[in-house]
């Protein structure tokens, strides 16, 4: 009896894309994630805002998110604020930062040397200079935040640390910051100075857009390249063209010899055998003056090492 079999697969194995194969951090690893990420936020907020406020002194804390959904978050910023859509985060993620207009005017007059108090009157449009002063606020956080997503780890190659506004609107839900039922985290950015004053702002992200904000969230960012050592002899520097001189000879002359001199006066020099190439200020080498070819020529007779190809590497 044949007890061998040969066994066919009925299908191809699976291959599973690495989304469904890594695992992501457990939800207390998140939850430490995101406080030590408000905690750096916090941090080069109260830094970068300073310059912008008078230099105050500054005390910003970033509250613990609220879940909400999306059409919640809108209703809880309201249907007219200073709104803007900025990109931010090592993975260029897009979130809602929004100012009420009275935070937004009492922001303006605290940049100009105002005392920057909250007052409950609220105009019906925003000022031009009020709404230049929220973008350039905006843009700040966006930085703060792509900064603070990095966390310890430096920006890849070609990465930036930099974020921007990509466009403004009073009305949130034109902006279509997130769906209207994705769950998002809703921060309050709470900015106080040592005068007594508290502004507040909104800052609304998506739970999705969140995690890959977090350091060390699972995202994987392109190694840096090894940096090589820049060798002379390979291009690009190979190729540079370097002007050399040689000093055939030195001599001290007065100043009163210096301005009697007139075409037709014979200088005497005294040449030494050895005399020293140059490139700029540089010693290259030193060598004795001949003839070759019936041209002017020098033999290199000693190369300082200083001098080597090591030592002139860029």
């Amino acid at each position: 009896m044949r007890m061998g079999s040969d066994f066919t697969p009925a299908r191809a194995a699976a291959v599973h894309c690495p989304e469904l194969t890594t695992r992501g951090p457990r939800p207390e690893e998140s939850a430490a994630l995101l406080a030590a990420w408000r905690r750096d936020l916090a941090r080069l907020l109260a830094d970068d805002l300073s310059g912008l406020l008078s230099g105050d002194r500054l005390d910003v804390n970033i509250t613990e998110p609220e879940r909400l959904t999306g059409a919640d978050a809108l209703r809880r910023i309201g249907p007219l604020a200073a709104n803007s859509l900025i990109r931010c985060g090592a993975t260029a993620e897009t979130a809602l930062l929004s100012f009420d207009f009275a935070t937004a005017i009492a922001l303006t007059d605290r940049s100009f040397g105002g005392d920057g108090r909250v007052s409950g009157h609220v105009p019906e449009a925003l000022p031009r200079s009020a709404a230049l002063l929220v973008e350039e606020t905006a843009t700040m956080i966006a930085g703060a935040i792509t900064a603070a997503s990095y966390g310890d780890m430096p920006p890849p190659a070609g990465g930036s640390t930099r974020g921007e506004v990509i466009v403004r609107s009073e009305s949130a839900a034109r902006l279509k910051p997130f769906a209207l039922d994705a769950q998002t985290f809703f921060f309050v950015l709470e900015i106080a100075n040592r005068q007594g004053c508290t502004w507040r702002a909104a800052l609304a992200v998506s739970a999705e857009r969140m995690a890959r904000l977090l350091p060390g969230s699972g995202r994987r960012l392109r190694p840096r390249p090894a940096r090589v050592a820049a060798s002379p002899f390979a291009a690009p520097f190979a190729e540079v063209p370097l002007a050399l001189h040689v000093v055939l000879a030195e001599f001290d002359l007065s100043l009163a010899r210096l301005q009697s001199l007139s075409p037709g006066d014979t200088i005497p020099l005294a040449m030494g055998r050895q005399v020293p190439l140059f490139a700029g200020e540089t010693l290259v080498a030193h060598g004795a003056v001949g003839t070759a070819e019936d041209r002017m020529a020098i033999r290199l007779t000693r190369i300082p090492q200083s001098a080597s190809p090591e030592g002139l590497a860029p």
